[in-house]
């Protein structure tokens, strides 16, 4: 028992100085942003201040307003300072019944209540999808993602949550899965491939909670916000190819395959192709895996709801770079597999990579037009199926993680 208690004190030691050097980093930006080093040309903000203008405006009655480009500019400005970069509001009138209760309080107190809110439910239900223990959150909260989203104030954690709820919840609770599935109709396109999955593993509980939950969602919004919202929100979809074409949302933020390919200097026609060959893939694989049944603690049920996350993300045709908080819901299915049945060759180095590789995303793409950040998704996608295919063998490795239970957990 020494050799593994030792290297999960070392493995300790490194996801601490993670942290610590992260949050040093994230300090150090948001000084800067503030002015602290040098004097900005202009006022910063974050994308919070999209969904909180939102808010206010449909707490003023004005729903549809929040996709009206020049009355929600001025909401923001409003909410933040005057000659702030717009930021888009891309979410459904759905999203709008987080955003206008958030909207009655202070923007900073409302920002701060909910990525904290979100944080917490993705980091449970994360840490319980890993296997539990200390080690496993420690782990989590090193992830590069977690300081992106909330640098950047975006709704990733929720979206990560629900997901990871969804995904969790499968086994006994098909119907409640569902219902945290079709929650996801706050942010679509993050939906793409759940009814693939759905329908190939036969969770017909799971698809009337997601059926459920849309409609209640979709009914509830209407009934709130009115028609006019909705309708807003259509026109606004769809134009929202050329926004996306037009890169006025950098591509440098892309990590979806199009819009990598964007950013190495495609043209719109041949990132488009490259998109829709990626997701036909995705969708492609992930039926394949889900072809058999998900209940009970089967042989490759982790690497199924891994599969499934991982290929949500080839397929999306718009994906963030701190959307990558999602991979970390994949990373977790794979981690609780290692823990449960040993890790694979070369699975824990490559998971590792992947955190650098989410770190560096967004920086690279920026400086160096290195689409790096769009190699995540495909592999954690190669890593699922691989142990799909090796489920059920006897796989004897150490996991530094621990097993649950043990001392080792720390």
């Amino acid at each position: 028992m020494i050799a593994p208690m030792q290297g999960a004190m070392r493995y300790r030691s490194l996801v601490r100085a993670a942290i610590l050097v992260q949050l040093g980093l994230f300090a150090f930006f948001i000084a800067g942003s503030h002015n602290a080093f040098t004097r900005l040309p202009r006022p910063t903000t974050t994308d919070f201040a999209s969904f909180y203008a939102a808010g206010v405006l449909a707490d003023r009655g004005q729903a549809s307003d929040a996709y009206d480009l020049a009355a929600h500019r001025v909401a923001e400005e409003q909410a933040t300072s005057p000659g702030i970069d717009y930021k888009y509001f891309l979410n459904p009138p759905v999203f709008l019944l987080i955003c206008a209760p958030l909207a009655k309080l202070p923007y900073l107190l409302a920002f701060i209540l909910f990525e904290t809110l979100t944080f917490v439910l993705w980091l449970v239900v994360t840490t319980r999808i890993a296997g539990g223990g200390r080690l496993a959150a420690m782990t989590l909260i090193a992830v590069p993602a977690v300081y992106w989203a909330l640098g950047w104030g975006q709704n990733s954690f929720l979206s990560a949550g629900l997901m990871g709820i969804g995904t969790w919840a499968l086994r006994r609770r098909p119907f409640l899965a569902g219902l945290a599935f079709g929650a996801l109709c706050f942010k679509p396109h993050f939906g793409v491939l759940i009814p693939v999955a759905l329908l190939c593993g036969r969770e017909w509980r799971a698809i009337l909670g997601a059926a459920s939950s849309v409609a209640g969602l979709v009914g509830l919004s209407l009934l709130v916000f009115g028609t006019r919202s909705w309708g807003g929100f259509i026109d606004m979809a769809l134009h929202a190819r050329g926004t996306i074409e037009s890169g006025k949302i950098q591509f440098a933020g892309h990590i979806d395959p199009g819009g990598a390919a964007r950013l190495l200097g495609a043209g719109p026609g041949t990132g488009w192709a490259i998109q829709a060959a990626a997701s036909l893939a995705a969708a492609g694989i992930v039926g394949v895996v889900w072809w058999k049944r998900t209940r009970g603690a089967a042989p490759g049920d982790e690497a199924r709801m891994a599969a499934l996350i991982a290929g949500t993300m080839v397929a999306m045709p718009f994906l963030l770079f701190y959307d990558l908080v999602m991979a970390s819901v994949a990373s977790a299915w794979l981690v609780g597999a290692a823990r449960r049945q040993g890790w694979l060759p070369g699975e824990m180095p490559t998971l590792a990579v992947l955190m650098l590789l989410t770190l560096l995303a967004y920086p690279a793409a920026a400086a160096a037009h290195l689409a790096l950040g769009c190699a995540v998704a495909p592999l954690l996608l190669w890593l699922s199926v691989r142990r799909w295919l090796c489920s059920g063998a006897d796989i004897n490795a150490n996991a530094y993680l621990g097993q649950p239970g043990t001392e080792s957990e720390g």
